[in-house]
């Protein structure tokens, strides 16, 4: 009762409101906005990484991942949808095909549906909205990014076991990160152009299946971990940032274990039908 109370106080709940309403606050936003990529783009220097956060309100780089630079290009894709000011569009292209090319085949990050997905990905709906002109040179550059990408950020793979595993994080094979969902577009995306993930003896791996996996994984381990007071952990018994997890299960809930017992069972159901209709691997002639 007192948070929905304190709800009340702060957010209007007037269902009066329509889209027309909001036309000038996003009028004000898409003119910040532009303001912003601006300033970005002239002050700092792409050659440098990517802007990841500020110091003393200027965007520096942090070496251990350049996660950010598919969303310093994209907000100008992003820009240009909403406002049709092509001079973003421009800046958005020459600088996806300047700059991205390493996140495609990155394999040490989970980043790729944050940076390809953003840019190569924006790029490729444009052209399927009609909002840039068909190009099949342009089109086959982005699709052929996009299909590396879902399969390069697909070979991160935990094997836990019984059908089971996830898209491990920057921190290594022990470490599953709740963000690492996000990335799971580029799978998506990459195989809904048909593509797989090549393997040893010419092994096919479903992206799809895959991407199934991790979303049953990352319930598995909610429920096996997260109710029990403890962290999220991997196949190492670590948690997210490499530490002991410490006393996960320490003083568990009785309740909580019931509920999360369920929904053990249910993944597992959900694990068996991934299985049956998406199978995680297909042997080479079948996939061609």
């Amino acid at each position: 009762m007192r948070s929905r109370l304190f709800l009340h106080s702060v957010i209007d709940l007037s269902h009066s409101l329509t889209p027309a309403d909001l036309l000038p606050k996003l009028q004000r936003f898409w003119e910040a906005s532009a303001a912003k990529i601006r300033a970005i783009e002239r002050d700092f220097d792409p050659n440098d990484g990517a802007p990841v956060f500020t110091v003393e309100g200027t965007y520096s780089t942090r070496g251990w991942t350049e996660w950010t630079q598919g969303f310093q290009f994209g907000s100008a894709l992003l820009q240009f949808d909403a406002t049709g000011d092509e001079s973003f569009l421009e800046l958005g292209r020459t600088q996806t095909e300047r700059f991205m090319a390493p996140h495609v085949s990155h394999i040490g990050v989970h980043d790729h549906g944050f940076n390809n997905v953003s840019t190569y990905g924006a790029l490729r709906r444009l052209m399927n909205e009609g909002r840039i002109p068909e190009d099949e040179g342009q089109r086959n550059f982005y699709e052929m990014a996009l299909k590396v990408s879902g399969a390069v950020q697909a070979s991160r793979w935990t094997d836990l076991g019984d059908g089971e595993g996830y898209v491990y994080s920057f921190n290594g094979p022990h470490s599953l990160f709740a963000d690492t969902i996000r990335s799971m577009r580029a799978l998506a995306l990459a195989h809904s152009m048909g593509h797989t993930l090549g393997g040893e003896n010419d092994v096919h791996h479903s992206l799809l299946g895959r991407l199934l996996e991790q979303r049953v994984g990352d319930a598995l381990v909610d429920a096996r971990v997260l109710p029990l007071g403890g962290e999220r952990v991997g196949a190492a018994g670590r948690g997210a940032g490499g530490e002991p997890p410490g006393a996960a299960t320490a003083a568990a809930d009785r309740k909580d274990v019931a509920g999360s017992a369920t929904l053990v069972a249910r993944a597992s159901n959900s694990m068996a039908w991934t299985q049956s209709r998406y199978p995680t691997t297909t042997s080479a002639t079948a996939s061609s």
